[in-house]
C-alpha cells in the first residue's frame, strides 16, 4: 500500500521532505525564487484588505502572511499550497473581531490551532472526502455574498460605523446611510473594480490587482489635490511609536513576539483568561478549525489536479495547526490555504513549500520597506479588490451549472447552504447542509433495493418448486433505511405460501437495522406457519449476521450457500 501512503501519512515537514527525497537543486531554487516573488507581491494587498475585512488593523494580516505563511509551507503536507489570511474566513472573523477584540481573535486562532493539530494527530485529513461539492459550493456563494455585502460601505463611501450582525440588519443600515454616499470614493472604487475586470483582457504576466490599486491610489491622490479627500489606510489607522508619538497606516517594523490576549488596544484583556470568556471564544474557533481544515484540504486537492502530485492531508492539517498556533503570538490572525494564491504559485513555477517560505519573506520585506508608502492606500480601491476576491471565490460559474443540471436533492442541499451561510452562521450551514446531502443521498440508495417474486422465473424451471413455495429476490443495501420497506412488501409476498427462500445474492450491504427488520419478518412466517431458507449470502452480510447471532432454527429459518442448494432441498 506504499502507493497509497500519502492518504494516511503523518510527518512534520512532509511536503518538504518529499521534494527534497526527489532531489532539489539550484534549477529548483531559481524557479522557488521567482515564484515565491510573484505571489509575495500579490499578497501584501490582499493581506492588508482581508484584515481590513476581518475588523482589525492592516498589519495583522501581514503578520499573517509572515509567519503563518512561512510555518504552515515549512511543516505541512502540500508543496504548493500558499497560505495567508483569506476571504473566507471573513464571516467568521468579523464577529468575534467586533465582540471581542483583536485579543480575542487571537485567542480563538490559538484555540483553532490547537483544533488543527488535534485533527492531524486523529488523521481526519481523509474526512474531506464526505463533503459534497453542493455543500462547498453552497457555502462558498454565501460568504462570497456576505464579504461582498460587507465591502459596500467603503465601495460607497459612507460612514457607517461597525456593520451590525445580521445579513439583513447590515442591508438595513447601508440604506441608512446611502445618503451620505461619497461621490469621489465611488468614483476610485469603481476604476479599480474595471481595472480589475478589463486588465485581464491585456493577457499580460502582471497581475491585475496589483496595476489596480495602483490606479486607485494615484486616483485617489489626484482627487485629494482638489480638495477630494478619499479616506485611506493612514487616515483609518494609526499606531504608536516608541516615542510615543503616532504613525499612519502600517508599521514598518518586524512582527515581534507578544501574548496573543496582550494585543488590542489598553494594553490587553486580562477578563479573556477567564473560562467564560474563553467557553465563548470555543464556538468561533471550532468554526475556524473546520473551515480551516476544508479550505487547505480543498486547495491541496486543486493543485494535486494541476500538477499531478500528491499530498498529505493529515500533514497538511498539522502544518496548518502549527501556523495558526504559533500565528497569534506574532500578532497574526488565522490563516489557511489560498486557492488563488496557491494557483498562482503553481503557474508561476513553484517546485517545492521553498516558494512559500519566499513569498512570507518577500511580504516580510515589503512590509519594512514599503510601509510608510502603504499608508496612501485607498480604502474604496480595498473595498473594490475584496469584492473581486468575494467574485472569484463564489465560483459562480460553478453555481449555475449546478442549479441547471444538477438533480433537484444536489440544489436543494445548494440553496440550503447558502441561505444559512448568509442569513445564519457557516457551521450551521455547512452541518446542516452535509446532514441534508446524506439524507437524500440515503433515500436515493434505499429507492434502489428491490424484491421481487422470481418464483416463475424462467431461470428456475428446471427446479422442482412445491406449489406452497415461493422464490424472492432482494437486490440492493439492506440497510435501515430501506430494510422495513423490502420485508414490508416480503411479507405480502409470502401470505398464504408455506415456505419462501430469500435469494440475497445482490444484498451487497446488511446493515443492524436490515438483521432487525430480517428477523421480524422471520418471526412473522413463523406466527403463520411460513418457514424461510435464505440463500447465498455475500461475505458482509454472513458476517453481520454471525456477530447478531442469528441462527438457523430448527424447521423455521435455514441458510444455503446457494440458490441451487436451496431449491434442491424444498420439500
Amino acid at each position: 500500500m506504499s502507493h497509497r501512503r500519502y492518504l494516511f501519512s503523518l510527518k512534520i515537514g512532509y511536503a518538504l521532505r518529499e521534494c527534497v527525497a526527489e532531489g532539489y537543486g539550484a534549477g529548483a531554487l531559481r524557479k522557488d525564487l521567482v515564484a515565491g516573488l510573484t505571489v509575495g507581491v500579490i499578497a501584501i494587498p490582499l493581506s492588508m484588505a482581508l484584515a481590513i475585512a476581518s475588523g482589525v488593523p492592516p498589519q495583522h494580516g501581514l503578520y499573517t502572511a509572515i509567519i503563518a505563511g512561512f510555518l504552515i509551507a515549512l511543516t505541512g503536507g502540500s508543496r504548493f499550497s500558499v497560505s495567508g489570511p483569506t476571504a473566507a474566513f471573513v464571516v467568521i472573523l468579523y464577529p468575534v473581531a467586533q465582540s471581542h477584540g483583536l485579543s480575542g481573535l487571537l485567542m480563538a486562532s490559538v484555540l483553532a490551532g490547537a483544533m488543527l493539530l488535534l485533527m492531524a494527530l486523529c488523521r481526519l485529513g481523509r474526512l474531506i472526502e464526505y463533503i459534497p461539492q453542493a455543500v462547498t459550493l453552497g457555502f462558498t456563494a454565501g460568504i462570497a455574498v456576505v464579504i461582498a455585502t460587507l465591502q459596500l460601505s467603503d465601495f460607497l463611501g459612507l460612514n457607517s460605523g461597525p456593520a451590525p450582525e445580521g445579513y439583513l440588519q447590515k442591508w438595513v443600515a447601508l440604506i441608512q446611510y446611502l445618503p451620505g454616499l461619497h461621490g469621489p470614493s465611488l468614483l476610485v472604487a469603481v476604476v479599480t473594480l474595471a481595472t480589475l475586470i478589463l486588465w485581464p483582457r491585456l493577457r499580460t504576466p502582471l497581475p491585475a490587482h496589483l496595476p489596480a490599486v495602483l490606479i486607485g491610489s494615484l486616483l485617489a491622490w489626484g482627487l485629494s489635490r482638489y480638495q477630494l479627500p478619499v479616506e485611506t489606510l493612514g487616515s483609518r489607522f494609526t499606531f504608536l511609536l516608541p516615542d510615543g508619538s503616532r504613525g499612519y497606516g502600517i508599521p514598518p517594523v518586524l512582527p515581534a513576539f507578544d501574548w496573543p490576549w496582550n494585543h488590542g488596544a489598553g494594553g490587553g484583556d486580562s477578563h479573556l483568561w477567564s473560562w467564560a470568556s474563553l467557553r465563548e471564544l470555543v464556538p468561533a474557533a471550532f468554526a475556524i478549525a473546520m473551515l480551516g481544515a476544508i479550505e487547505s484540504l480543498l486547495c491541496a486537492v486543486v493543485l494535486d489536479g494541476m500538477s499531478g502530485k500528491r499530498h498529505s492531508a493529515n500533514s497538511e492539517l498539522l502544518g496548518q495547526g502549527i501556523g495558526n498556533l504559533v500565528a497569534p503570538f506574532f500578532g497574526g490572525i488565522t490563516a489557511t490555504a489560498a486557492i488563488a494564491r496557491s494557483a498562482a504559485n503553481f503557474k508561476a513555477g513553484a517546485r517545492s513549500p521553498v516558494a512559500s517560505m519566499i513569498h512570507a519573506l518577500v511580504v516580510l520585506l515589503g512590509m519594512v520597506a514599503l510601509g510608510p508608502w502603504l499608508a496612501y492606500l485607498p480604502m474604496p480601491a480595498m473595498a473594490a479588490l475584496l469584492m473581486m476576491v468575494a467574485w472569484n471565490m463564489s465560483e459562480a460559474h460553478k453555481a449555475v451549472r449546478l442549479l441547471r443540471r444538477a438533480p433537484l436533492g444536489e440544489v436543494l442541499v445548494f440553496l440550503t447552504c447558502f441561505s444559512l451561510t448568509v442569513f445564519l452562521d457557516m457551521v450551521v450551514a455547512i452541518t446542516v447542509g452535509v446532514l441534508l446531502a446524506a439524507l437524500l443521498f440515503m433515500r436515493e440508495i434505499a429507492a434502489m433495493t428491490r424484491i421481487s417474486d422470481i418464483t416463475h422465473s424462467p431461470r428456475l424451471r428446471d427446479y422442482p418448486i412445491p406449489g406452497q413455495w415461493g422464490v424472492l429476490k432482494i437486490v440492493g443495501p439492506l440497510f435501515f433505511a430501506a430494510a422495513d420497506r423490502v420485508f414490508a412488501e416480503a411479507d405480502e409476498l409470502a401470505a398464504g405460501r408455506s415456505g419462501v427462500v430469500l435469494y440475497m445474492d445482490g444484498v451487497s450491504v446488511l446493515d443492524g437495522g436490515g438483521v432487525s427488520a430480517l428477523q421480524g419478518f422471520v418471526d412473522r412466517c413463523a406466527a403463520r406457519g411460513c418457514r424461510v431458507v435464505v440463500a447465498d449470502l455475500g461475505f458482509q452480510p454472513l458476517k453481520t449476521l454471525a456477530r447478531a447471532g442469528m441462527a438457523p432454527q430448527a424447521e423455521q429459518l435455514r441458510f444455503s450457500p446457494s440458490l441451487d442448494e436451496a431449491l434442491k432441498t424444498l420439500t
